[in-house]
Parts: C-alpha cells; structure tokens; sequence
C-alpha cells in the first residue's frame, strides 16, 4: 500500500507541479530546442548528395531520370543518365522498376549494379538507328574478335559490373533477321550489326545474375579479352535469328558459370582465343549446334561438371584446334540426351583459318592433350531433326548422320593423354555395310561432320574413332545400339599406349567384327565383354600393329575373338581368355 501511495503522489506531483519545478535553464533549453526545429523546417536538410555519406550505395530509378516505362517511349536517354549519375557518384545501384522500358544502345560503367526487378524489363528497341558500333572494341578480319561490336548494353574497360534481375532484357532479335531472301530486315541492319544482349571489352569483376534474356539478334553474353567473370542462374532463351549463341568467350581468364539454363540456336558456350581458369556446373543447355565450343589460343585449366545436355545437334563438346595449346580440361557428371556427335576432338597442328583459332596469334609449340570425360551418360539420335519450336534448323551437313565419338589428329599431329570413365552411351544405330568398309578417312580437323562428309557419309564406326592418338585410358565403357548396324564399335588408326579396361559393347552377327585396330601399338584390354552375338571381337589390319595384349573378359559370344586381315600378323597380338 505505501509502494502505491509514493508511486500516485509521484505521478500526480509530475502533472501539476512539474513547470514549477524544472529549471530555467532546461526550460530556455526546451525554447531553444523549439526554434532550432521550426527553423530546421523552414530549411531544407541536407541531403544525402550534399554529405556525402552514402557514395557507393544510392539507389538511382531511372523513372526518377525521365523514363516512362510503357512500352513504346524510347527510354535509352534515361537509363544512360541515371548510369551516368550513379558512375559520377561513385557507385551504386541503377533501378529498373517495374514496366517495359525500351532502349537503344547502352553503356554500363564501373562501380554500377544495374538491377531490373521483378516485372521490369529491357526492351531492346527494332530501329535499328538506335544502335552503332562500339568503335573502342577493334574487329580483326574474319577473326572472332570480328563477330561484331554492337551491342544493347556494353561496357569497356570498366571494373565491378554488375547485371542483375529478376527482370527480363528482351532483344527482339526476331526483328533483325530477314522475312524474304535478299530483303533487308524490319530493323534495317543485319549481319555483324546485329546486338548482342551485352558485350564487354577488357573489363574485370564481371557479375551477371538472376536474370532472363531472351530473343537477342545475336549471341546473348559475349565477353572479350577480361577476368573474374561470373555468370549464374541465368536463363537464356535465344531461338529467334541464326547464330544465336549463349555464351561467348574470347580470351577470358577466372570465369565461372553456375546454375544457368541456355536454350539457343548455336554454340551455347564459346571459347576462343585464350581462356583459362573456366568452370561450368550444376547447368542445363539445349541447342542445335554445339554446347562447348573451343578454338584456337590457349584454352587451359578448365572444368565442366554436373549439367543436362539434350536435343543438341552439331556436337555438344566440340574442341577444333590447328596451332594451339589446349590442355588440363575435365567432362565430368554430364547427361547428354538425343544428340549427335557427342564429343568431337580435332587436331592439324598447322596454322589455322581465323575464326577457327579464335582471333588468337600463333603459338609456337601446339598440342592438345590431359582430357577427361567421367560419368558420361548419353543417347545419340540418327541426325538433327528438320525444324524445333517451329524454328527451321538450317542446314543439315551430310556428315551429322549416324555420328560417333571422335578424336581426330591428322597428318602429324598427335592427341595425348585421353581418358574416358564410366561412360555408357547408346547409340542409334543403322549403319550400313557400305560405311563399315570405310577406310580412308579426309586429313582433315574439322568438326566432326566436316570429317565425315565425304561419301558413304558417316563414321565407320557406330561408337568410337580414334586416329592419331598417344594414350588413350578407356575404363568401364560400354557402348550399345538401338538398331542393328554394320559397323565395329570402337577403330583405332595409329593409336598407342592405350589401356582399356571393362568394355562392354554391342554388335551384329553380320558386322566384321566389334573393335578393329590398325598401325596400332601397345595396347592392354583386360575385363571386356561382348554383350551381343557377334562374328569377331577384334580385327587387326595391316603389318604396323604390335604388343597388344587382350587379357580376360568374356568374349564368347563372340564367334572368333582374333581376325586378321591385310598382312596383319598373329604375333601382334597375345589373347588370354
């Protein structure tokens, strides 16, 4: 009771007695404090521009720079200001809120996050006088730095760019390809003027995140001569105008890739020129030409693991080099569903033709050799169909047919150091007698369907072609088909040191036999089987094979397990069953 009696005496003394007990210098205090505030609100405060306290970290929405958003109104002028500002301000983030904003050509900067959020989009403007070259990036010839320099967003040499969404950028791409043969487009500019998505020249800290980009007249994301360049969870759906590729690389260093889906029409991932430090995982791609694309320079050190490959024509792991170095590359957790090639290695070892190196200089001492494919599940289709999401395929080159897996060193260039690992791949089938009587394979590296072009077209072999190779690993390896064919499983031509163990494979009564080896050396198989009826498991042609020794495994169905033909003699081969 007392508690209460102080505590309401306390209370009611603070209501009625308080002015008379406060000081008079907290009450000049309090008036002063009055007409600091009044005054305060007659003058405005200073602001965050004036302090200076937030450089680096201001948010700039472009509707606040003029931008309409509605579609039709061209907001080019307004996105580059607020880039502008955000740059001169040291950094930040350029806003791109909801609303459909179409631009012409852009430049990004450093220091500057352009973020386009939920239901904002980037329309990429179908006049084609909103768009130029960016004449600070050269062009070389028929080089891959000559692919074209005109972009919608760019940047040159600028340092912590950042592309972010979830929001959309939508290049219209359909609006720069031709409606009638020798007709200009509806945007009035086509070939190499046509834009890619974004294009950046020399720069470093590259992140592009958590975004769509669809329709783009070109290749969506290219990427020149920079490093420490991110890409992850970008989906990209680019089917609308010929050579819509994904990604393309030239001369890249400390590049990542991640969590991305890619449905396009040409290479999905390009690397030319010199790359290196590059890994690819935990993706999904489809396209009609290949997936991974290497040519030319140096391509080192790079990784690919975990993705889902499907209906992809024109090779999804397609490495074309002439004088250049590539080495040190892993192919590993990959499904590969309904595709053609499915992996093609060619090598001339001689000066090469632009484009095919990449834009990169000559190197000295070319080779290519340490790759490895693990974990490989695959099924490879008769060829590429006609047209897909009722986009006509192109052309269909005559060697896509009844395609193999191909490593193919020519005159004296030599492949080393290859391994293949758990990899099971069924193969369509229906290869006639006609192409397994083929011997004289063109001395050419091209892609694989340039090898195979010359009639009877297609690979003598349904699964495996190996032509100039120096250690070669195949363990647990099993190669069926759907339908019956001629053709051996696996040909080597001028292969040695090779180590084969756990081959598992598949035949026809009719065919030859299921391995045929010439000019073949050194050369161990232990633990393969024969999973089907067969009439030999391994021919041996000419007089320039030696110590090749077949050591277990079930061979009985097959019914001879040795044949030899052209001069090729038994002592060349030593078989215990």
């Amino acid at each position: 009771m007392k508690t209460q009696i102080n505590t309401s005496f306390q209370s009611s003394l603070s209501r009625r007695q308080w002015v008379e007990r406060v000081s008079l210098p907290l009450i000049g205090a309090s008036i002063g404090a009055t007409i600091i505030n009044n005054r305060a609100n007659a003058i405005p405060p200073m602001s965050h521009q004036e302090s200076n306290n937030d450089l680096g970290t201001r948010i700039y929405n472009i509707r606040d720079f003029g931008a309409k958003g509605d579609g039709s109104t061209l907001d080019t002028l307004a996105l580059q200001n607020a880039i502008n500002a955000c740059f001169n301000d040291g950094g930040g983030t350029v806003l791109v809120p909801a609303g459909i904003f179409q631009i012409g050509i852009t430049e990004l900067k450093s220091n500057v996050t352009l973020h386009i959020s939920a239901g904002g989009m980037l329309l990429g403007s179908a006049d084609g006088k909103q768009y130029h070259a960016v004449d600070e990036i050269p062009l070389r010839g028929d080089s891959t730095l000559g692919d074209g320099n005109w972009a919608l967003l760019y940047a040159v040499n600028a340092k912590n760019v950042i592309v972010e969404g979830p929001g959309i950028i939508d290049g219209q791409g359909h609006q720069f390809r031709s409606i009638e043969s020798g007709q200009p487009p509806p945007s009035g500019i086509g070939g190499r003027q046509r834009p890619y998505h974004l294009l950046l020249y020399r720069c470093e800290n590259v992140i592009i995140r958590n975004l769509d980009l669809i329709r783009c007249a070109f290749h969506s994301i290219r990427v020149i001569q920079s490093r420490r360049v991110h890409m992850n969870n970008i989906y990209i759906h680019n089917r609308v105008n010929i050579n819509n590729d994904g990604f393309h690389f030239v001369s890249c260093e400390y590049v990542t890739i991640s969590n991305c889906t890619l449905l396009c029409q040409d290479d999905i991932c390009a690397l030319f020129g010199s790359c290196k430090f590059v890994t690819v995982t935990n993706c999904v791609f489809s396209t009609r030409w290949s997936i991974f694309r290497f040519g030319g320079g140096s391509a080192q050190n790079i990784s690919v693991s975990n993705c889902i490959i499907y209906e992809t024509y024109g090779c999804p792991i397609k490495i074309s080099s002439s004088q250049s170095q590539m080495e040190n590359m892993t192919f590993s957790n990959l499904i590969l569903k309904d595709v053609t090639g499915p992996i093609g290695i060619g090598f001339s070892g001689t000066s090469g033709k632009g484009r095919e190196d990449g834009g990169a200089d000559a190197l000295p001492a070319p080779f290519v050799r340490n790759i490895s494919f693990t974990n490989i599940r695959a099924t490879v289709v008769v060829g590429p169909p006609t047209e897909k999401e009722g986009q006509l395929m192109g052309r269909i080159y005559d060697g896509e047919q009844h395609s193999c897996i191909t490593l193919n060193g020519v005159e004296d260039a030599i492949i080393e150091n290859i391994s293949f690992n758990d990899v099971h791949v069924t193969y369509a089938g229906g290869g006639s007698a006609e192409l397994a009587a083929k011997r004289e394979i063109p001395q050419v590296a091209r892609e694989y369907f340039g090898v195979w072009a010359e009639p009877p077209l297609g690979p003598p072999a349904y699964g495996f072609f190996a032509r100039n190779v120096k250690g070669l690993t195949m363990n647990n390896i099993r190669f069926e088909v759907d339908n019956p064919d001629f053709r051996p499983a696996v040909i080597f031509n001028n292969v040695q040191d090779v180590v084969i163990n756990g081959l598992s494979v598949q035949g026809y009564p009719e065919a030859e036999s299921l391995l045929r080896f010439s000019a073949t050396k050194d050369v161990l198989l232990t633990a393969c089987r024969v999973i089907t009826p067969a009439a030999a498991f391994l021919q041996i042609e000419g007089t320039e094979n030696e110590n090749i020794k077949v050591d277990g495994g079930d061979l009985s169905k097959a019914v001879l397990p040795l044949v030899f033909k052209y001069g090729a003699s038994n002592n060349s081969v030593k078989l215990r069953e």
